[in-house]
């Protein structure tokens, strides 16, 4: 496991100032497997670099004295329409890893969506934060009893929901990656997965590949073996987004993986527009990568988006500050929703509508 420097007491009061200290705090193979892209990583700075291409229309003399930024998903409120992405291996970042995650998101009043690749155990992150709310993310492994046994420990740990992530079939060309031969086996238990097989060896990815046969028809196998609401976690296209409607998913997580899979795919706020348009109000859409600003959430949800997700900024939080750099991290997006809701008229997340945004020539 690489070793994390605590980095300084200091005043950080956005998001890239995070991303710079973060930089400082880690080693250079631990930035790079976090910040790291495929291809040429056209699409994990286009994700940022769309949203600046969307201009604001905002309506004043309106009463926003008092503005609410709660919002729910899938029925459970939540503070802010800011929630967590799966990410793995949180260790890396900072040594209670996951747990800490699951600590500053149920302070936050949000929900925290947990990878299968978790480098703590799942019962340790729920003893954590026990009255927090999870998500469970699934790569869908090769082993099929192995991922009955997970669904099955997830729904009786409390989860309530899971994110089947659809676009791993295989895993992306990350350049960084392959440059520093980076192993993961040599540093972090896959704790969930090996206490599920009774395999002596340790776990790590090449041992529990992600199957890449799944396809439609094999999801209504997964909802036959459990009540929880399944989201799908990076479609793209208004044809898969008819597909999971069709297959009676319960929401769809607009997602190009930060742009760690397949380059040269569309930015996710690019992309929200036609997955919104395919599922007509039937199913709930949420959008992560490159939220930056409160700015950016305001213009994902006039978009059409229920909730954005946060995946490289909270792992920034973390390797600065440990739990308090996520609640940061989190309360500053917060704080900069608020503030941009009120500065376009918004009371409630209820009124941000389309009418809010305009697309900039440049």
């Amino acid at each position: 496991m690489d070793q994390t420097e605590i980095c300084p007491e200091m005043s950080m009061v956005c998001l890239t100032d995070f991303e710079a200290h973060a930089q400082k705090c880690l080693s250079k193979s631990t930035w790079d497997y976090i910040e790291g892209a495929a291809g040429e990583g056209f699409t994990r700075d286009d994700n940022i670099a769309a949203f600046k291409k969307i201009r604001l229309r905002p309506r004043y003399l309106k009463d926003v004295s008092q503005v609410d930024t709660r919002t729910t998903i899938q029925g459970e409120e939540i503070s802010a329409p800011i929630c967590i992405s799966p990410t793995g291996f949180h260790r890396l970042a900072w040594p209670d890893g996951e747990m800490s995650t699951a600590r500053a998101a149920q302070a936050a009043g949000i929900c925290y969506i947990t990878s299968t690749y978790a480098s703590c155990t799942l019962e340790d992150i729920v003893a954590a934060a026990p009255r927090g709310f999870w998500w469970f993310q699934l790569y869908v492994q090769t082993d099929r009893q192995l991922n009955k046994q997970l669904i099955q420990k997830v729904e009786s740990l409390g989860f309530r929901a899971l994110v089947i992530t659809v676009d791993v079939p295989k895993l992306g060309n990350r350049r960084h990656d392959i440059r520093n031969q980076l192993n993961l086996k040599t540093n972090l238990l896959l704790k969930d997965l090996r206490s599920l097989t009774e395999r002596n060896s340790t776990p790590h990815l090449q041992m529990f590949p992600i199957d890449s046969a799944f396809s439609w028809e094999d999801l209504s196998w997964v909802q036959s073996i459990t009540q929880l609401p399944i989201i799908l976690k990076g479609i793209l296209t208004k044809e898969d987004a008819e597909l999971a409607l069709k297959h009676k998913v319960h929401g769809i997580i607009v997602s190009n993986h930060g742009g760690r899979q397949l380059d040269d795919v569309p930015a996710s706020i690019d992309a929200l527009t036609e997955v919104v348009a395919a599922v007509k109000g039937k199913l709930e859409v949420y959008l992560d990568g490159g939220v930056r600003t409160g700015n950016d959430v305001l213009k994902a949800l006039a978009l059409g988006a229920k909730c954005v997700f946060l995946g490289r900024p909270i792992l920034w939080g973390l390797a600065c500050k440990g739990e308090h750099g996520v609640e940061e991290v989190l309360n500053i997006l917060k704080d900069e929703f608020h503030t941009s809701m009120a500065l376009t008229g918004c009371r409630s997340v209820a009124e941000i509508n389309r009418n809010l945004i305009q697309f900039s020539r440049l």
